[in-house]
């Protein structure tokens, strides 16, 4: 099967059009008041990898219905005015969910790059969440 646009170019057209911190950002940010780490993975992967401190747990599959004041799922967290700064595992699925929250309006969100992976790779901090 030949498909138009594969994956590795639906990111790479999503970079383009999105901002991309590094991870030496991400790490300055960890404790900024005006912004908020958005967990983008299943959770079974938060379980298994644990996250970034304070990041709020949002999955990919219910991240716009989560974003948009008009949904009866909206979380408050979207519509607090902080950075948003997505992550997934390698930076993939956090570029296309950053290009879509973008295209949809909302501010202020940009993604981490090399995702979970390069934070964990760096030493920086992580926890596990707890299970309910």
């Amino acid at each position: 099967m030949k498909l138009t646009l594969g994956v590795r170019e639906l990111v790479e057209e999503a970079s383009r059009a999105i901002e991309t911190i590094p991870q030496t950002q991400a790490a300055a940010w960890l404790d900024d008041a005006d912004v908020q780490f958005v967990d983008i993975r299943d959770v079974r992967e938060l379980q298994r990898d644990g996250m970034i401190p304070g990041a709020f747990h949002a999955p990919r599959g219910m991240l716009e219905f989560w974003v948009d004041p008009e949904s009866p799922y909206h979380k408050p967290v979207f519509a607090s005015g902080k950075r948003l700064v997505l992550y997934c595992a390698s930076a993939w699925r956090s570029a296309l969910a950053t290009a879509q929250l973008a295209r949809m309006g909302l501010p202020k969100v940009c993604h981490m790059e090399g995702g979970f992976s390069a934070w964990k790779q760096a030493g920086l901090p992580v926890i596990f969440p707890t299970k309910d």
